[in-house]
């Protein structure tokens, strides 16, 4: 065990034992460029499988961040901007990845986390009877996270609602699945990778922080949604030269349900110490039921837990309060858990 714990994040580790073996049983073959090799164009195959969409268009990015950034432009127009939640992750901690792009952010209120189908159609509807809205931004589409920032959950019938008020309004609805294999693993969740695939318009399937070294996948379910994305991504700076390398990844996460399992771990560890955290009489802000955990604790308890373990700053709250984020993850191990639920 190391002298510090580290529960920071969920891509502190490298990656999934068997996609460094793959990589390195395919690490002298000669393949083409830019995602257009055998293993590529299997993973494609094997995403649009597991998502029940065979005429999808599945296109591997570098990152995250590069994910929002390039997805969000390709579907807005100049004088368009997108609707989120005021604690999504494109609107707190993306650096203004966005508005680079030259799109506005339109934030809702949150709950949990989350917006709601009646915040979304009140925006929009609210935009086109104001009689100065040529002079304004115009909502073009709906961003989401699941899980969200706080680690909770939409359910199938929230994103049915949202899907459809979307659709009635013709504004596309785009799913950020950075986090998507904890969310598919958690027995609270009923939203499966077909369901996604039906009800948005887009949506990406997180690698980075869900077992591979980085990547995303990024899933258009009607085929020729956004012509030239390809392209498009380029521009944005997310296209790999040795496009290969995600493939393998995603190859390997999708053969035999691997992606869909890989996140039982992370659940697992973080109920344990939720259960630890009740039991001690912590204050737990946000019900998460994910690998996202949030602890209120005061000056004394941080400044002690920094000394011995790595956790993520959340916010700062009155009367010397501060919310730390635990976050376990496919690679958690027992002991890192029994070390960090004996510090608290």
């Amino acid at each position: 065990m190391p002298h510090k714990l580290f529960f920071t994040s969920d891509y502190m580790e490298g990656a999934h034992p068997a996609i460094l073996r793959r990589l390195a049983e395919t690490n002298m073959i000669s393949s083409p460029g830019y995602g257009t090799d055998e293993y590529t164009a299997h993973a494609r195959d094997l995403i649009r499988s597991a998502c029940g969409a065979p005429e999808a268009d599945v296109f591997f990015l570098t990152g995250g961040t590069q994910t929002n950034a390039t997805v969000i432009d390709a579907l807005l127009r100049s004088y368009q901007g997108v609707i989120a939640a005021d604690t999504g992750h494109i609107s707190t901690h993306e650096a203004g990845a966005i508005e680079l792009g030259g799109h506005k952010v339109l934030t809702l209120p949150h709950k949990d986390g989350k917006i709601t189908a009646t915040g979304i159609a009140s925006l929009i509807d609210g935009f086109w009877q104001d009689g100065n809205h040529e002079h304004m931004v115009m909502p073009g589409m709906v961003y989401l996270s699941q899980p969200t920032e706080f680690g909770t959950l939409y359910s199938l019938a929230e994103l049915r609602e949202i899907s459809g008020v979307c659709r009635d309004r013709k504004v596309p609805l785009y799913v950020d699945g950075a986090r998507l294999a904890y969310a598919l693993a958690c027995p609270e969740n009923d939203v499966r990778l077909p369901d996604l695939a039906e009800l948005c318009d887009v949506f990406y399937i997180g690698g980075t922080k869900c077992g591979a070294l980085f990547g995303e996948a990024v899933v258009i379910p009607r085929h020729g949604l956004i012509p030239h994305f390809f392209t498009i991504v380029k521009q944005h700076g997310a296209l790999l030269a040795k496009g290969r390398i995600a493939g393998i990844q995603f190859e390997t996460l999708f053969t035999d349900g691997l992606y869909e399992a890989i996140g039982t771990n992370a659940i697992k560890a973080a109920d344990r110490i939720r259960s630890a955290l009740k039991e001690k009489g912590y204050d737990l802000p946000i019900a998460s039921p994910t690998n996202q955990i949030f602890i209120s604790v005061d000056d004394e308890t941080y400044a002690r837990l920094q000394q011995q373990v790595e956790l993520s700053f959340w916010e700062k709250l009155p009367a010397g309060r501060t919310v730390l984020r635990i976050a376990t993850s496919w690679a958690t191990v027992a002991e890192a858990v029994d070390a960090l639920i004996r510090i608290l």
